[in-house]
């Protein structure tokens, strides 16, 4: 019996996982390996960490919790979960069954990317979601930002900080009159030609052929949590200008008592220091939760 079992060893399970095990308490983390960062090549507004491969971070943070002997890692895919405060138990994909006091998920998400050639071959490399990430290495260029829904329009109006932008419609979002004398007061270009593919670094092709090139792509995801295993247990969901996440009180538990989440299934916005001060929070609450 662990007293945590951490459903994701991204960085939110990872930070979370460290407060515990500085707590001398027994955390087994199981982890499929899928992070959402796994696409770029640099991370960007880490504090001490700015433009370092994000897979050298979790290599790092890893062997950092592996000097804890109470820490145990296991590479997996949690299946399923079931069983109550105090009594938890997380069937895995190779069959076994890990039995924990407590558990955090930490399940990272999927992103529903816009159905555009090309486009899912540059995600993370030169079509984004957070500009505090990606827009300072653009340099001040042309930013192209495709529209997913409503809150494009206030995507368009952020990035334009980082540079000259224009916002496809493509088939995710109409402005009304005053989005569009909006759009214009910013100097921000309205393009409503569809969309065709992605080219080149970030080469947008229309439907009349026309070819702008563009020094990076913004668009805005739907996101989702990346496994429906908090779901089996029957924590419950609550809907965000992004997507679906998983609903959490202030101290970071589910709607099942004794079950945690944190990370980019549990909060908006997302950003990978946001994940981390996300996870270590839990991680405080979650053995909060032991002692008292």
């Amino acid at each position: 019996m662990h007293d945590v079992i951490i459903v994701g060893g991204g960085y939110a399970g990872m930070a979370a996982a460290l407060q515990l095990l500085r707590a001398r308490r027994r955390v087994l983390v199981l982890d499929a390996g899928r992070r959402r960062n796994r696409f770029s090549h640099a991370s960007h507004g880490l504090l001490g960490q700015d433009g370092v491969d994000p897979a050298e971070i979790a290599r790092l943070a890893r062997r950092q919790l592996e000097a804890y002997p109470t820490l145990e890692w296991i590479e997996g895919e949690a299946r399923d979960a079931v069983g109550v405060k105090d009594d938890f138990a997380v069937a895995t994909s190779s069959g076994a069954t890990l039995q924990g006091r407590r558990l955090l998920f930490a399940l990272g998400v999927s992103d529903d990317l816009p159905a555009i050639e090309g486009l899912a071959e540059r995600w993370g490399r030169s079509v984004f979601h957070c500009p505090y990430c990606d827009g300072y290495e653009l340099d001040r260029g042309r930013i192209g930002v495709i529209a997913t829904g409503p809150m494009s329009m206030h995507q368009a109006l952020l990035v334009k900080e980082w540079g000259e932008v224009t916002l496809f419609t493509h088939a995710g979002f109409v402005p009304d009159a005053a989005q569009r004398a909006e759009l214009t007061a910013h100097r921000i270009s309205l393009e409503e030609t569809p969309l065709v593919r992605l080219e080149g670094h970030a080469d947008v092709v229309l439907a009349d052929g026309r070819r702008l090139a563009f020094a990076g792509l913004f668009t805005a995801p739907r996101n989702r949590p990346a496994s429906p295993v908090a779901e089996a247990l029957g924590c419950a969901l609550e809907e965000t200008p992004l997507g679906t996440q998983l609903r959490t009180d202030e101290m970071k538990e589910t709607s099942v008592p004794g079950a945690f989440a944190c990370g980019d299934a549990a909060r908006v916005p997302h950003s990978l220091t946001l994940a981390i001060a996300d996870g270590a929070w839990a991680g405080m609450q979650l053995h909060r939760s032991l002692v008292f």
